[in-house]
């Protein structure tokens, strides 16, 4: 291994690593709308599935997933490409971390679109098996990708003077997400807090 990309390749590997094992050991243990509380009442582990993007957001349709899914995979190419050519310029590596983070939360999410359909089974109305006999719940570039924190910080009621939402229900933070999405955020919100000049 080229020695300028051992420390972005081994923070991409341990975010795949942390992120795979988690949705797998979901999978396999829980059912879909399952969950347990990790601390208290505002981190709990959520177990849902979705078709699309970062925090639940999708395309409908398979034409839609398919077009994510090849995105997803040329973005992956670009931001690899990017962060090859950083590993050899002389920049900080809050830089090099940062879009590591990025690049490993890509794939992680690449990896449940692209695979999980074809080696699990659904998670509904019993916990999914890895590899079943049956086949999968679906095919190549067709999978859900798993998703399980759930932080409901504050939870309450609009106040009924709102024109629109006066009296309705509402929790903070409502989004369920994966290690990968958080990768990517924190991520992205490093090079904007950090390394914005590096994209002018």
């Amino acid at each position: 291994m080229l020695s300028y990309l051992k420390r972005p390749l081994t923070v991409v590997l341990l975010v795949l690593l942390a992120d795979q094992a988690l949705k797998i050991w979901v999978k396999t243990h829980m059912m879909i709308g399952e969950e347990f509380n990790v601390i208290g009442d505002w981190f709990i582990i959520h177990f849902i599935e979705n078709n699309g993007m970062a925090f639940g957001m999708e395309l409908a349709g398979k034409f839609g997933k398919i077009i994510l899914s090849v995105f997803r995979i040329i973005a992956v190419i670009g931001i690899g490409y990017y962060l090859n050519k950083l590993t050899k310029k002389d920049v900080p590596y809050g830089l090099i971390f940062s879009i590591s983070l990025v690049l490993a939360g890509a794939i992680g999410n690449i990896i449940d679109s692209a695979f999980y359909g074809m080696i699990f089974n659904d998670s509904y109305p019993q916990v999914a098996s890895l590899f079943p006999a049956e086949g999968g719940y679906s095919s190549f570039l067709h999978g859900k990708v798993v998703d399980m924190f759930y932080f409901p910080i504050v939870e309450g009621y609009f106040p009924q003077w709102l024109p629109k939402w006066g009296g309705d229900h509402f929790v903070f933070f409502r989004p369920v997400f994966n290690i990968a999405d958080s990768a990517i955020t924190v991520g992205i919100a490093i090079i904007l807090i950090f390394h914005r000049k590096y994209f002018k």
